[in-house]
């Protein structure tokens, strides 16, 4: 369970009076999540999710991250707001945590995507990088392209006991990458880690977005290649063309990509594998034993790796320029 810091009733009780959100009737762990402890809050009024921000995300990333979540849904995206207290404040602090209280969506996450939810997200995405064009703080990707060498030497002595000859590979790859990174691309923010997990349907219709704490200022056509990532394969490692033609036609009917960001999408893709192989990587290597979170096989990246490696060309990806 994705519950670090435990909240005693004094302490929630204190802490709920700041707020009109009703009488306190039960607040319970979720298990999903990874970076914070998050409780599902239920009062007479409704249900909310109260989330205490845990020491590996920095609290000076807090005001982005909750003032992006009141902008997007000021500007109609389907997305969690903070609540804010008496006072007007959305951040407080909860058993010694910064923590805010965030208002609860409806809808479920899939386990096995369909064309249909593809779509769904490809069009998701484009409303979330439009709506974000005009928020006037930013944050720059501290996983961007020139964090990716730090990792992989943090975890370099020891990658050849996940993989055989895993070290070499992704030292190629990264020199590979660091060359031919393009710049200047269209730019904003982007969710960063939108995986099913991190979206919400109700059957076939997308209900919302969650989870924004890896947002972030980045190409949006880089959120792409997440995207494809995260969606486009099946569970046996094959990539799905009809799953990213469906993602990549949604998202260009509302938001069209350039000709550049449309030549450089296999590239983009790569890099996304090569970021999150990466952090996996290191959590693999890293995380102790009987850890609250178990952490995830780095190698599923592997293989996304080497399929985007021999794309020659986007249109493979099922869109024409």
């Amino acid at each position: 369970m994705a519950v670090y810091t435990e909240v005693d009733d004094a302490q929630l009780e204190a802490f709920l009076a700041e707020y009109d959100i009703g009488e306190l009737r039960s607040l319970k762990g979720i298990a999903e999540g990874v970076e914070n402890s998050n409780y599902l809050l239920r009062t007479d009024q409704a249900s909310f999710i109260l989330t205490l921000y845990e020491k590996r995300v920095d609290a000076g990333d807090l005001p982005f991250f909750l003032g992006l979540m009141d902008h997007l849904a000021e500007k109609g995206l389907a997305c969690p707001t903070p609540i804010h207290n008496r006072k007007g404040v959305a951040l407080g602090e909860l058993a010694g945590r910064p923590a805010a209280i965030i208002s609860f969506l409806e809808g479920v996450s899939v386990r096995r995507p369909t064309t249909l939810h593809c779509g769904e997200v490809g069009r998701g995405l484009a409303a979330l990088h439009l709506a974000g064009a005009d928020f006037a703080i930013r944050r720059p990707n501290a996983l961007d392209v020139h964090g990716w060498r730090p990792l992989f030497e943090a975890s370099a002595a020891h990658a050849d006991e996940v993989a055989r000859g895993l070290r070499d590979e992704l030292a190629r790859e990264l020199d590979t990458l660091e060359a031919e990174w393009p710049d200047h691309l269209p730019s904003g923010v982007i969710h960063a880690d939108l995986f099913p997990d991190n979206v919400f349907f109700i059957g076939d219709k997308l209900s919302g977005l969650i989870d924004f704490y890896f947002a972030c200022n980045d190409a949006f056509a880089y959120d792409l290649g997440i995207c494809l990532n995260a969606w486009c394969f099946e569970a046996d490692g094959s990539f799905n063309t009809t799953k990213a033609r469906a993602l990549l036609q949604a998202y260009s009917a509302k938001r069209p990509l350039s000709p550049a960001e449309f030549a450089a999408l296999p590239l983009l893709a790569r890099g996304s594998a090569m970021r999150f192989l990466l952090t996996r990587l290191y959590d693999w290597l890293n995380t102790p034993k009987g850890a609250l979170v178990k952490p995830k096989n780095p190698l599923e990246y592997l293989r996304c790796l080497r399929f985007h490696r021999g794309v020659h060309s986007p249109t493979e990806y099922g869109l024409d320029p």
